[in-house]
């Protein structure tokens, strides 16, 4: 049973400047939520237990929301928002949170590499958190059933438009079964021309203890950075990796035209809010 998640939120999160100058771009909201929380939810609710994230410096307010606050809770217990209570304390009860810090912002690899020595000698799941996935079944749970059957790495995917695929890692497979393809290469950000499919590999996965190992041999790729794709790579050499086409809607928080969307589509579904943003909304449309 797959019970550790890593969560790497250390980045500066440049395309939400000026913002995140001082706000960590995980914990922008969507609507009155922040982005990290939703994906906490989803390892929750993959059946994980115990999250490691990785911060950086300025990210010491992700680590706050996910510590108790007394003084608000008595706050609100002698105010009688009991509502409110409930809320903020389902936050820090979800999971056992822990962190540790990378002092040097080296990539997506060197992040996970980071937590080595708390995953130790298990499989684990890495979620990123600029995405936002709703599904039916949790998408980090797709991949854990796909990752304990074969005992392998496995990732996420998603397709993309072919004038896109030079913005993610990208995935070459056979497929096996249904939404299953087992793979035959990785590329980090190709070209048009050099992509071998328009699978992205849509910032969830799971990987067998034997990814650390690569990783630490692993020298830095595009951008000066140690990418995971490149790890993943090498790894194929010793192990199969599987890819899992996804089921479910993707949510891009880390584009900003994605993130204003999903904040209106998430806003008409709020109860206080969803029936005044619809009329909003058509009033707004009629005047377009």
């Amino acid at each position: 049973m797959i019970r550790k998640a890593v969560i790497p939120a250390a980045g500066f999160g440049t395309r939400f400047l000026p913002i995140t100058k001082a706000q960590p771009k995980e914990m922008i909201p969507i609507v009155d939520t922040p982005v990290i929380q939703y994906v906490v939810e989803e390892a929750v609710a993959s059946g994980i237990t115990d999250i490691l994230m990785i911060i950086g410096r300025g990210k010491r307010a992700v680590e706050e929301y996910f510590d108790r606050s007394f003084e608000l809770e008595y706050l609100l217990k002698e105010k009688r928002k009991f509502r409110e209570l409930d809320t903020i304390r389902r936050i820090t009860d979800m999971a056992n949170i822990h962190f540790v810090w990378q002092k040097e912002m080296n990539g997506l690899g060197d992040a996970i590499l980071h937590a080595r020595d708390h995953v130790g000698n298990e499989p684990f799941a890495v979620l990123l958190g600029d995405t936002i996935f709703r599904s039916e079944i949790p998408v980090t749970r797709q991949l854990v059933e796909v990752a304990e059957k074969y005992n392998s790495s496995v990732v996420g995917l998603e397709e993309v438009p072919k004038d896109m695929v030079s913005r993610y890692g990208i995935f070459d497979g056979a497929l096996l079964h249904d939404n299953i393809l087992q793979a035959k290469r990785l590329v980090e950000k190709p070209t048009i021309h050099e992509a071998p499919s328009n699978l992205s590999i849509a910032s969830r996965y799971v990987f067998t203890p034997e990814i650390f190992s690569f990783l630490e041999k692993t020298p830095p790729g595009k951008n000066n950075e140690i990418q995971i794709t490149d790890a993943m790579q090498a790894l194929l050499q010793n192990e199969k990796i599987y890819g899992v086409k996804l089921k479910g809607e993707l949510f891009d928080i880390g584009d900003k035209l994605e993130f204003i969307k999903t904040n209106i589509l998430f806003g008409m579904e709020q109860e206080d809010i969803g029936e005044s943003l619809k009329n909003w909304l058509k009033e707004l449309a009629q005047k377009l």
